[in-house]
């Protein structure tokens, strides 16, 4: 009979683990410093690197999982936010969120499987002062669309 309560705890704690997402970072070999980290809520999040309001360099990529029944696209945001001010990060860009499909949903339902959900970003340090300079050529990464970007091929963006 303990087995049995042991299986079921072991169980419960596992699908309460299963509901938090989590975030890993690849850090970059760009970063021209390390910096202090910063507060989750001090993070920005941009939708494209054409909206980063200056010169910016490229500090990790992430990477965020979660499970579908117990995150939303909210939760995912804010755990990457909090992994980027980790590594010193003042802004996200974010990539894509992609959801679990119906068959994905279906056997996580029937069989208790967890169906993920996934997101990807590019934690990015904003220079201060560089709000709406033009980038130069000698800056170490800035948000020019037709600049080749290591990042972007790793996570699958056209260069």
């Amino acid at each position: 009979m303990k087995s049995i309560k042991h299986v079921w705890l072991a169980l419960l704690v596992a699908s309460v683990l299963s509901g938090c997402v989590t975030t890993n970072a690849a850090v970059l070999g760009t970063q021209s410093e390390q910096r202090p980290p910063v507060l989750p809520e001090n993070v920005k999040l941009f939708r494209f690197a054409s909206q980063v309001p200056g010169q910016y360099e490229e500090i990790a990529l992430l990477n965020s999982v979660g499970d579908s029944g117990f995150t939303d696209e909210a939760k995912m945001f804010m755990s990457m936010r909090k992994k980027a001010g980790e590594l010193g990060a003042n802004g996200v860009i974010l990539d894509a969120v992609s959801e679990p499909g119906a068959g994905a949903k279906v056997a996580a339902a029937i069989f208790g499987v967890s169906a993920e959900r996934k997101g990807k970003a590019i934690a990015i340090y904003i220079f201060p002062g560089t709000q709406g300079q033009v980038p130069s050529a000698s800056t170490p990464q800035t948000n020019g669309a037709d600049q080749n970007c290591v990042a972007c091929a790793k996570i699958g963006k056209p260069l």
